[in-house]
């Protein structure tokens, strides 16, 4: 991996990366306006797999229901879930609640400004540890999330899959080169980095005029920086077919609470068959006034992709089998986005 070994940056890359960040960066996200560790922690757990523009209202309905890592803390599972319903990526609230927890029971509700300390905690990886530590105390380390992987991939034209643990190891090392030596320059070095890779280190189509790097970037001098960063291609997703039983009486609907592990896991859920005939057979268990096939639905996840096929059964006089209970449609739980959609519209 020859990029990786030279030195391949001037020794002003974090001055540059700071200025532009002061002129042209992002300022008006609300983890930014107050910068405590609670917030710069849930907005990069929220970041994971997701847009800025779908993050933002989550956070602000987040926050207002639990300001503080203590207020998160003490709420149930069934109630954090139902403020991430509609992000997806489910374990990452699980494991939220359960770092909140932690922090509380063996922190004094004090987050450790020590990035090990952080990575130590429950779903809190070495880049999240490190926005934490590098934004709000100002420590020494350097972040690798996706913007920023694909900044640095493309600034050293690293040629060699960047997902990859060795590639990563090697990056983090050299990554942490590149740091300022002032405090004080840590969390805006750190924020220019990220703003760089969502606003202008794009993808698709990188707008190098724009970029503070461009007169030593190694993609940009070969003239096409799109080729970077190099990633294997992604295996196939694995396509699943479910289908699911909405029995309704009245203004209620029959949900059961999904298992702690896997797709939709402690969601609530209407009864979800792996065949036609299983659901319509237990379909015939409701003895409802009305039986209505509805139009199927492609729901997409990480590595696989459902097809939803809801059977909706009006005026079930007898609930599905299996555990489950009746929900109002004015008092419904944390449920998957499909299911929100279908009940609520």
């Amino acid at each position: 991996m020859p990029n990786l070994k030279a030195t391949g940056a001037r020794p002003d890359v974090f001055e540059r990366v700071v200025a532009w960040q002061g002129r042209h960066g992002r300022h008006h996200l609300p983890w930014q306006q107050q910068r405590t560790p609670y917030r710069v922690w849930l907005s990069e757990v929220m970041l994971q797999q997701t847009q800025v523009g779908t993050v933002l209202k989550y956070f602000e309905r987040f926050t207002a229901r639990l300001p503080t890592v203590q207020a998160l803390a003490a709420a149930s599972q069934d109630e954090v879930l139902q403020l991430w319903a509609g992000l997806g990526y489910y374990r990452r609230a699980r494991l939220l609640h359960a770092c909140a927890k932690q922090v509380v029971a063996e922190h004094g509700g004090v987050f450790p400004r020590d990035w090990q300390a952080l990575a130590a905690l429950p779903g809190i990886g070495r880049s999240t540890a490190a926005a934490i530590a590098s934004v709000c105390f100002n420590q020494p380390v350097c972040i690798l999330d996706g913007n920023v992987l694909r900044v640095l991939g493309r600034y050293w034209a690293v040629d060699e899959d960047i997902k990859s643990a060795a590639v990563q190891r090697r990056l983090w090392q050299r990554a942490q080169a590149l740091l300022p030596l002032a405090p004080a320059n840590m969390a805006p070095y750190t924020q220019g980095l990220m703003d760089l890779g969502a606003m202008v280190c794009v993808r698709g189509k990188p707008r190098c005029e724009q970029c503070p790097l461009r007169a030593d970037c190694a993609a940009h001098a070969q003239g096409r920086p799109e080729a970077w960063p190099v990633r294997r291609p992604a295996p196939p997703k694995v396509v699943q077919h479910w289908w699911l039983l909405l029995a309704t009486q009245g203004s209620s609907v029959w949900l059961q609470q999904r298992p702690e592990g896997g797709i939709w896991g402690r969601l609530w859920a209407p009864p979800v068959f792996a065949t036609e005939a299983a659901c319509w057979h237990a379909a015939q268990v409701c003895q409802a006034q009305r039986v209505l096939p509805g139009p199927s639905v492609a729901h997409a996840l990480t590595h696989r992709s459902l097809h939803l096929y809801p059977l909706w059964l009006d005026g079930a006089t007898h609930a599905p089998a299996g555990e489950g209970a009746w929900f109002a449609r004015h008092a419904l739980p944390a449920m998957p986005a499909p299911v929100t959609r279908w009940l609520l519209g």
